[in-house]
């Protein structure tokens, strides 16, 4: 199984380390393994968790 570490994401997501542990803070974001003290987020919960927050653009039709 593949994982990404937090500076891997945050390169794929553009978003700073910092973000990403304030996400985890939260409680928001894809499901995380700790790992001795790393923190690595699975792949495939990466991809679902993108999948899941995917939104199509408006057709302007409203």
């Amino acid at each position: 199984m593949r994982h990404l570490n937090q500076v891997e994401l945050g390169r794929r997501w553009n978003l700073s380390p910092r973000t990403l542990e304030n996400l985890r803070w939260k409680r928001k974001g894809p499901p995380y393994l700790k790992l001795g003290g790393r923190v690595v987020y699975p792949l495939d919960d990466v991809e679902t968790y993108e999948r899941a927050n995917k939104h199509l653009p408006d057709d302007g039709k409203r």
